[in-house]
């Protein structure tokens, strides 16, 4: 899984990016989401995303100044913003971003950005990997290391469709013990480390996203959406729904976002 921090200062953008982009379906996951520069080059340098996904125009910092002051660090970059002067290209494509996506994005255009993205991680992993080669010790190191990513990033894959296959319905982690024959202590720690969030965490963003699609489907009710997307309660649907976006189901449901916000609905 690559991971991927969104910087955007508009909340609802940011919502949308982290909500309704089908992120595991690209091989992703949202590890973390910052309203501005300053709080995205704290989450930078934390979490060490893979993927970084920035506004040109945010408070205090910009995006550009944030990519420059975490330079040093390695990740990939794609700049959204508003803008189509030549300046603010030239000064992206000098700090190396992979991508400049000028809103509003379509759908395609995003996933294009995020393929060209992973593929300069793995462009930069062989290229670390071949620079220790020369070393017997440490590339023996790098061998059992490898060998050990591979058999987490199988589990973890499957761990991903178990949930895009049950999240209709009560998942509970004894379950999840009982399919994998791992111990909860260790697919808890792992999950963890892999998605920068705990299997629930993940689960319930994962069902939001569901329910944030269900959402363009005029026919469907919130209640039955609640329901599809395993949410036995209604109003606890609504509480969640509202922490993660910031909006009401009903006021999400009406949004302009669906129509002609911050991502068109083709591609």
């Amino acid at each position: 899984m690559y991971k991927v921090l969104i910087a955007e200062d508009e909340e609802m953008i940011r919502k949308g990016l982290v909500y309704s982009v089908p992120w595991a379906e690209m091989d992703c996951c949202v590890v973390g989401e910052a309203g501005d520069g300053i709080e995205g080059i704290e989450m930078i340098e934390r979490m060490q995303p893979d993927i970084v996904l920035a506004d040109i125009s945010m408070p205090v910092v910009g995006g550009l100044e944030m990519l420059a002051r975490t330079r040093g660090l390695s990740y990939s970059a794609i700049i959204l913003t508003g803008y189509s002067e030549f300046q603010y290209a030239k000064k992206a494509i000098d700090l190396g971003v992979i991508s400049y996506l000028i809103k509003p994005l379509s759908a395609a255009e995003l996933k294009r950005a995020v393929d060209q993205a992973k593929n300069h991680c793995r462009v930069r992993e062989v290229y670390l990997t071949k620079t220790i080669q020369s070393d017997s010790l440490l590339n023996q190191t790098l061998i059992r290391k490898t060998e050990t990513n591979v058999v987490m990033e199988s589990l973890i894959r499957s761990l991903l469709q178990y949930i895009e296959n049950n999240y209709s319905r009560k998942i509970l982690i004894q379950d999840i013990v009982k399919h994998f024959h791992y111990s909860e202590s260790f697919i808890v720690k792992k999950f963890k480390s892999e998605t920068g969030m705990t299997f629930n965490e993940y689960l319930i963003r994962y069902r939001v996203q569901k329910a944030m699609e269900l959402m363009k489907e005029k026919e469907n009710t919130l209640n039955d959406i609640s329901i599809k997307c395993g949410f036995s309660d209604y109003k606890y649907f609504g509480v969640v729904f509202k922490k993660m976006t910031g909006s009401s189901p009903k006021e999400f449901m009406e949004a302009v976002l669906f129509q002609d916000g911050w991502i068109e609905r083709n591609g």
